[in-house]
């Protein structure tokens, strides 16, 4: 084979057909890079917010904003009553760039303000592409920029933090809603209550979502504003850097939700038509606006937009000192149809002319960037079609992430959960499902994300439960069908983690089952935020069941972390009996056993194995996670020769209907 093809082509022989569309992408990736660049560094291209935006000088205040349609700017705010003043009026300078500068006095911290842009035919209030801080009044609703300059700038205590070379476990979070009161909790809070429950609970990573400027707060954030505003109705830009500070003091790595598949319309507080034109920053016409979304599609063939992009991702690394980003919508933003409603079948759907070429090279930028700013970085991928090469390093050819989310586990999981009895669930398809990836690229495993918790989905527990989980909680209320449900919700989760192939997710509070959606205040339910909070405290009320799953995750994620299980690519199938419901796999020294029949438990349930003795180290059907303590975890399990010491061995176990076992193999001396 010809040995200038990519390294991830070379690897698999079905993508030789494709092998002139793989090098073409790179090619145009690698041309627009040095056009960009003049030859030099992406470290240095991307340094657009360090020149545009507001900025102090030591004598004096500096205002630049890319404006290239317009013909009068003004700089508005409380320091002039908001009217547009000869002396407050920008010049332009080359291609598009407006400027202002003030004397130092003009301007203070907490300053609100904003810039009054006209062009041919009319004018509008917008506020900064590159400002760093949007507030919005609670009264009017109104946003404005403000000035934010503390006498004390913030000063890290943990600069130096490297995200620790380990496999990501990762618990994504939202700020407003991560307390129990019906309100938007804070930055401050977050950091009092959370880290260090997430740290206690084994998590490695957290994954903040929300984070940049957003004018609905019911968008979940991804439907952004200010894409260099940290949201400022959870705090201050300060007590988000104290929070990411004493994370990283904890030995905690923080990413977060970027969303540069889309902005908002809004054309006061966002990008829409931000000199008086839709095309600035986005196609024209209907490939500019997402079908779905309600939102415009950035143009990442324009060099500006390339620019204001990449500006924001380092950004967000050098100035609040993130750890990495999981980038939102890449499916949307691969495919010029967006996926909507589309099946990936074969390999001809990755590489036709579907795919939208620019923003391949955008994120083959992207992601090389990253890794100069903070070469410990993580860069995830939310994507649903799987295309070859996305989690491939840019140096072998790939697009640079280093994990895709695996999309269709939980989507796998609610079909067998609605779809099919207990009884027919397949443990064949069930271990197939959940190792089924590109062996050259690693994914995020998780059985539920924020996606399945929203109002008008339902989250596992609450499929496999429903209502009697309002009713039949309580310790002393037995209940058959709770039974089912907490004993398949551990099976379930431990299953995919297990299996997991290369990181796992949870989003916060369904690691105990949390009981309520999430269903963000809007006029529909009367603007109430009474299912927009996490009621921490069911999960360590003795008295409830919730308990038993908070505990059981928490000694799952302990267990997986202890033995970076993560870190090792192989799981291999041992034993699988589809009428028994039957299935066992090996990683690493650790033996899984599953036994998803309802109904039947097995005594000396034989899995055939080499020779050697095992001990169990974690079973779900402990007491203390709920279950009935029907298996002696206590004692050593050999495994024995069905016929003379030569045989084939079998390791002999009881597994409870519903249960799932991890042993561990132990040293062994050979009989002679």
């Amino acid at each position: 084979m010809n040995k200038k093809l990519p390294e991830f082509v070379k690897e698999d022989i079905w993508l030789e057909p494709f092998a002139d569309t793989v090098i073409s992408r790179i090619n145009a990736a690698e041309a627009k890079e040095k056009e960009i660049t003049a030859g030099g560094w992406l470290f240095d291209f991307a340094n657009g917010y360090l020149y545009f935006g507001l900025h102090k000088t030591e004598n004096s205040w500096i205002i630049r904003e890319w404006l290239p349609n317009a013909t009068h700017i003004y700089l508005t705010g409380t320091f002039n009553n908001w009217q547009e003043e000869k002396e407050y009026a920008f010049h332009p300078l080359t291609n598009g760039v407006w400027e202002l500068e003030l004397d130092s006095h003009y301007l203070h911290h907490g300053d609100l303000y904003a810039i009054s842009v006209h062009w041919a035919v009319n004018y509008g209030k917008r506020i900064p592409a590159w400002a760093i801080r949007a507030v919005q009044d609670p009264y009017t609703h109104i946003f404005n920029a403000q000035v934010w300059l503390p006498d004390k700038p913030y000063e890290w205590k943990n600069r130096d933090f490297a995200r620790p070379a380990e496999p990501p476990l990762i618990y994504e979070a939202h700020i407003g809603m991560a307390g129990e009161e019906e309100r938007v909790h804070t930055y401050s809070e977050f950091r009092k209550n959370m880290l260090a429950r997430i740290k206690n609970n084994s998590y490695n990573t957290i994954q903040l979502m929300a984070i940049p400027e957003h004018p609905y707060y019911g968008s979940f954030g991804y439907h952004v504003s200010g894409f260099f505003a940290a949201s400022s109705r959870f705090g201050t830009p300060d007590e988000l850097k104290q929070l990411i500070d004493e994370a990283h003091g904890m030995g905690l790595a923080v990413i977060m939700d970027i969303v540069l598949s889309h902005a908002v319309k809004n054309e006061i507080e966002g990008l829409g038509k931000y000199d008086g034109t839709q095309f600035q920053f986005f196609h024209e016409g209907k490939k500019g606006e997402h079908p779905a979304w309600d939102s415009y599609c950035f143009n990442y063939g324009k060099n500006e937009v390339l620019h204001f992009l990449l500006s924001n991702i380092k950004f967000w690394l050098e100035e609040y000192k993130f750890d990495g980003f999981r980038f939102d919508g890449v499916t949307s933003m691969l495919y010029f149809d967006h996926a909507l409603e589309k099946n990936f079948t074969c390999y001809n759907d990755y590489f036709d002319s579907n795919v939208d070429n620019e923003a391949i090279t955008f994120f083959r930028l992207a992601n090389k960037l990253i890794k100069q700013v903070n070469p410990n970085a993580l860069s995830i991928a939310e994507d649903m079609s799987g295309m070859p090469g996305l989690a491939v390093p840019v140096e072998k050819g790939g697009l640079g992430f280093d994990y895709r989310m695996a999309m269709g586990i939980p989507d796998f999981w609610i079909k067998i959960i609605k779809e099919k009895t207990d009884n027919q669930w397949d443990v064949g398809d069930i271990f197939y499902q959940l190792t089924a990836k590109r062996m050259d690229e690693k994914v995020v495993s998780y059985v539920e994300s924020h996606d399945q918790a929203l109002v008008g989905d339902k989250t596992i527990i609450f499929r496999l439960i429903d209502k009697e989980m309002y009713f039949s909680m309580c310790k002393n209320q037995p209940n058959l069908t709770v039974d089912r449900g907490i004993a398949l919700h551990k099976m379930i989760r431990l299953a995919t983690i297990s299996t997991a192939g290369g990181a796992y997710l949870n989003f916060m509070g369904n690691e105990f089952g949390h009981p309520e959606w999430i269903d963000f205040p809007r006029e529909g339910n009367g603007w109430s935020y009474k299912h927009c909070r996490r009621i921490w405290s069911i999960s360590e009320n003795p008295e409830l069941k919730f308990h038993w799953l908070y505990d059981f995750d928490k000694e799952m994620i302990r267990f997986m972390s202890e033995h970076k299980l993560l870190s090792i690519p192989e799981v291999n199938l041992v034993f699988e009996n589809k009428p028994d419901k039957v299935f066992a796999y090996h990683r690493g020294p650790f033996l899984f056993v599953l036994n998803f029949n309802p109904t039947q438990s097995f005594t000396d349930y034989g899995i055939p194995l080499g020779t050697g003795k095992y001990k169990i180290v974690m079973n779900t059907d402990s007491k203390r996670f709920g279950g009935n303590d029907l298996v002696n975890e206590d004692i050593t399990y050999y495994t024995l020769p069905i016929d003379g010491i030569n045989s084939q061995h079998f390791l002999k176990l009881y597994l409870p209907a519903r249960t799932a076992l991890v042993l561990k193999r132990i040293d062994f001396q050979k009989i002679k």
